[in-house]
C-alpha cells in the first residue's frame, strides 16, 4: 500500500521519466512526484533529432512529451538543468548539483545513455560532433545545411541507426557523405549481413560512400578545423565535419556509486532490473535506455535503446512502484525513416542466434517484410514500406509458434495463417 503523502522521485528528464510521471497521476497516486532532469528543456522525444527535426520538417515545440503547462496542472515538480550528484540509499535521499537534498519513498532512475566518444587524435578540432540532445541536433542541423550550400563533406564514424539517419539528412541538404564502419555492412549487429547489404544499397543509390572493414584512427586539422580523417587502413578521407555515431553507453555512474547491481559489458551494460523493473534495491527502479531488464519472453536480460522501450518502460516502472502486478515483457520494437523508406522492427535476433532470413514482398522495390527464424520459429520481423503488420509480427514472436517458411514468404498468405500449429 502506497501512502498518500509518499514522495516518488524520478531521476532523468526524458521520455521514460515523463511517461512514468504521467502514469503515476493517471493511476491515482496523490503523493509528491518530483522529476529531475539535467537538461533545461522539458522532457522531449529523441527519435526526431536524427529524423524530422534534423531535416527541418519538425520544429522544436513538437518534440515535447507534454505541453508546457501539463506538469504544473498535474502537480509534477520539475527540477530542470539539475544533475543528481549523489544517491544515498540508506537515507533514501538524492542530492542535486546545487546542494538540494530530496528524500524519496520510491525512486525511479531513467538516466538514459550518452554518446560513445571517439578516442582518436583530433577530436578537439572544431567540426567534430555527436548527436543525443536537442542542442546537438540544432547545431548539427545548421552544419548540414551549410555543408549542403558549400558542397561540403561529412564523415560519419559508425553505420548504425543514428549514422544512417544522419547520412540521409545530410544528403537531403546536399552534403557529400562518407561512412566509415568496422563491420562489413551497416547495422551488422542488428539486421545481420543479409539486410545490412540492403541498407548499404539504399544509401549508395542516394550518393553515400561507405568504407567498410576499418575504423577512424585520426582526425586531421587545418587552422583548428577538421580537414580530413584517416582510417586504420591508411586511407585519408577529405572532410569538413565529422560525426561520431558509435552508439551510446548507459549512464550508470549514479547507480554504480550507490552500489546498485549492474550488468556486465558482455550483457550490454546498464542497471540490472527484474521483470518488474526493480533494481537490487527494493525501493529503486530503472527504466528506459539505462535499464537491463530480465525479459520473461526472451528468457534473458536485455538492454534496449529505443523509443518504444522508454515509452512503455516508464509506465511499467511507475505501476510497479505503486505495487501493481507488473511483468514487463513487451516485444522489443523500433522504427526508422531514411529517404523514402520507412521501417519497423519487432523482436530480437542478433547475428548467430538465427538460422535463416525469410522475405515476403519485393526487396528490389523496397516493399517487403523480412523474418529472422531459428528453426521454424520467428525471432524477429522487419516491415519495410509495408504497414499495419507490426502487430501480427509481434504476435508471431510472442507466441513462439512453429511457422511454415514457404507460407511466411507468400504475400498472399495472411501472417496469421503462417503458423502450422
Amino acid at each position: 500500500m502506497v501512502k498518500e503523502h509518499a514522495t516518488f522521485v524520478i531521476v532523468g528528464g526524458g521520455l521514460a521519466g515523463a511517461r512514468a510521471a504521467q502514469t503515476l497521476r493517471s493511476e491515482g497516486f496523490t503523493g509528491r512526484v518530483i522529476l529531475i532532469g539535467d537538461e533545461r528543456d522539458q522532457p522531449y522525444e529523441r527519435p526526431p533529432l536524427s529524423k524530422g527535426f534534423l531535416t527541418g520538417a519538425a520544429e522544436r515545440e513538437t518534440l515535447h512529451v507534454h505541453a508546457h503547462s501539463w506538469y504544473a496542472n498535474h502537480d509534477v515538480e520539475l527540477h530542470l538543468g539539475q544533475a543528481v550528484t549523489h544517491l544515498d540509499r540508506a537515507a533514501k535521499t538524492v542530492r542535486l548539483g546545487d546542494g538540494t537534498v530530496i528524500r524519496y519513498d520510491k525512486l525511479l532512475l531513467t538516466t538514459g545513455a550518452e554518446p560513445r566518444r571517439l578516442d582518436v587524435p583530433g577530436t578537439g578540432l572544431a567540426g567534430v560532433y555527436h548527436l543525443r540532445r536537442i542542442a546537438h541536433a540544432e547545431l548539427l542541423r545548421g552544419v548540414l545545411a551549410n555543408l549542403g550550400r558549400e558542397n561540403g563533406r561529412l564523415l560519419i564514424a559508425g553505420a548504425g541507426w543514428i549514422g544512417l539517419e544522419v547520412a540521409a539528412a545530410a544528403r537531403h541538404y546536399g552534403a557529400e557523405v562518407t561512412v566509415v564502419e568496422p563491420q562489413p555492412t551497416p547495422l551488422h549487429g542488428v539486421v545481420g549481413p543479409e539486410l545490412g547489404a540492403f541498407f548499404a544499397d539504399l544509401h549508395r543509390e542516394h550518393g553515400v560512400r561507405f568504407h567498410f572493414g576499418t575504423r577512424l584512427t585520426e582526425i586531421v586539422g587545418q587552422d583548428g578545423m577538421v580537414f580530413s580523417a584517416v582510417t586504420a587502413d591508411g586511407e585519408e578521407h577529405p572532410a569538413h565535419a565529422v560525426l561520431a555515431a558509435l552508439g551510446a553507453a548507459p549512464r550508470t555512474a549514479l547507480a554504480e556509486a550507490a552500489g546498485l547491481a549492474l550488468a556486465t559489458p558482455e550483457q550490454g551494460g546498464g542497471i540490472l532490473v527484474d521483470s518488474t523493473l526493480r533494481t537490487s534495491d527494493a525501493d529503486v527502479y530503472a527504466a528506459g535506455d539505462v535499464a537491463n531488464a530480465e525479459h520473461p519472453l526472451l528468457g534473458r536480460h536485455l538492454r534496449t535503446e529505443h523509443w518504444a522501450n522508454a515509452h512503455d518502460g516508464g509506465p511499467a516502472a511507475a505501476r510497479a512502484m505503486l505495487g501493481r502486478n507488473v511483468r514487463y515483457d513487451r516485444v522489443p520494437y523500433f522504427f526508422s525513416d531514411q529517404y523514402d523508406l520507412g521501417m519497423e522492427y519487432s523482436g530480437h535476433a542478433a547475428p548467430g542466434t538465427y538460422d535463416q532470413v525469410v522475405c515476403r514482398g519485393d526487396i528490389a522495390k523496397r516493399v517487403f517484410v523480412a523474418f529472422w527464424l531459428r528453426g521454424d520459429r520467428v525471432l524477429a520481423g522487419m516491415n519495410v514500406n509495408v504497414w499495419d503488420v507490426a502487430d501480427d509480427i509481434q504476435d508471431l514472436v510472442r507466441r513462439g509458434v512453429r511457422v511454415d517458411p514457404e507460407r511466411l514468404a507468400d504475400p498472399d498468405v495472411p501472417l496469421s495463417s503462417a503458423a502450422v500449429d
